[in-house]
């Protein structure tokens, strides 16, 4: 049996660095555990951690081609992230200008969530602890 130990990080591709930056950073308070511009590449990295513990690498790439269709394309759906207080959660992405879709309430949890979408409308969900 193979031995997980637990999911090391999660790899996304923006279209405007700074903006996905400032997104992550500023509007979703994730930390930056280090930034490096690859010249060859012409591309940035970015490592991003959650309460310390690295979980985002973000990168850049001159003209990278669009994703297919959301939520349903192949592939990742979305990235989740668990929240202590959905309606702050809520209200934080409102007032910095990024819209929320409906609040739904898990089947099998009872759970409430949300999904929005980050700079490049990649889907995102806050979950409710």
């Amino acid at each position: 049996m193979l031995n997980l130990a637990a999911v090391h990080h999660i790899a996304l591709i923006c279209s405007d660095y700074e903006t996905s930056k400032r997104f992550y950073t500023e509007i979703l308070g994730l930390s930056i555990l280090g930034e490096y511009f690859r010249a060859e590449r012409n591309s940035y990295k970015l490592d991003l951690a959650l309460n310390g513990q690295y979980i985002i690498e973000l990168f850049s790439f001159p003209d990278p081609p669009k994703r297919p269709s959301r939520p349903e394309a192949l592939g990742l759906r979305h990235l989740a992230f668990a929240v202590p207080d959905l309606d702050a959660a809520i209200a934080h992405l409102n007032e910095n200008g990024v819209e929320t879709e409906p609040v739904r309430v898990d089947a099998h949890t009872s759970k409430r969530f949300t999904f929005f979408a980050d700079p490049d409308d990649l889907p995102l969900e806050f979950y409710e602890l």
